[in-house]
């Protein structure tokens, strides 16, 4: 397994198995800005779990997200998933097939928890 650390202005981690995952493709990047912009996190982590999944090379289909924002203060689980979905809606809409969130305010969120990568996908043609 890989670990990258890269610093923005927030924290991005990029986790391998088997196959090598797109770090920071146009779709990654596109999700990070807007997620930036309009939900202004203390943290986030974004990991394209495409590769675990029958997909091709290079795949930006399935992504899984931790953001940590004082604008999920006070706000149900549903509402807190609802407005990372509203914020990604072009791209759920153009192409991203999967989306795993965990959405926290900085008062419940635990820095020493790491986001885990999803398990190997055991779905899909020719598995």
């Amino acid at each position: 397994m890989i670990g990258v650390v890269r610093q923005v202005r927030v924290t991005h981690n990029v986790m391998s198995t088997h196959r090598v995952p797109v770090s920071g493709g146009p779709v990654e990047m596109r999700m990070r800005s807007k997620l930036i912009d309009q939900l202004e996190p203390e943290h986030i982590e974004i990991l394209n779990e495409s590769h675990k999944h029958n997909t091709p090379p290079g795949a930006e289909t399935h992504f899984k997200v931790r953001i940590v924002s004082e604008k999920f203060d006070g706000k149900s689980l549903l509402k807190k998933h609802q407005m990372v979905h509203e914020v990604l809606k072009e791209e759920l809409e153009a192409g991203v097939h999967a989306l795993s969130i965990e959405a926290k305010t900085p008062s419940n969120w635990d820095k020493n928890v790491p986001l885990e990568p999803s398990p190997p996908c055991r779905g899909g043609f020719g598995l």
